[in-house]
């Protein structure tokens, strides 16, 4: 047996006047759960481009990124088979676009909540995490 497939994904939390947007999909049991844009990376992708196309994808906002925030791994289960996951996550601001979601069939909303609200809605450690660093920065509670 060769172990746990790899994968490796980049995405962006969107930080402006205290408050980060989170977007609503469905997790691999099909519920519906809050988190932050991400995905793949493409080959001959950088983690930074990746980012900014899943976040426009995922939100239609054009982003530029402020700062690496950290990079996030952890294992799950997926059809019964073990994956290893990375993920290189970035602080993003708003450069443009419409808000308009690219993949209307994955997302179901999106919403700007503040820290402490968005501490109540996400599931995922990571998310969680990211939070903790965005408090570290100096970002509004």
């Amino acid at each position: 047996m060769s172990g746990a497939k790899k994968e490796h994904s980049a995405g962006g939390v969107i930080l402006e006047d205290g408050r980060v947007l989170l977007i609503q999909m469905r997790n691999l049991k099909g519920e519906k759960v809050w988190t932050f844009p991400k995905g793949h990376i493409e080959p001959g992708e950088t983690a930074e481009a990746a980012a900014l196309r899943e976040v426009e994808e995922e939100t239609g906002w054009l982003c530029e990124i402020a700062a690496h925030l950290c990079r996030a791994e952890y294992s799950f289960e997926r059809d019964g088979e073990p994956v290893d996951k990375d993920v290189c996550w970035f602080l993003m601001e708003r450069a443009g676009g419409d808000g308009l979601p690219k993949t209307p069939d994955e997302i179901f909303d999106m919403k700007w909540t503040t820290l402490a609200e968005a501490e109540k809605e996400l599931l995922y450690p990571s998310d969680l995490e990211m939070l903790e660093l965005l408090r570290k920065r100096g970002a509004a509670a």
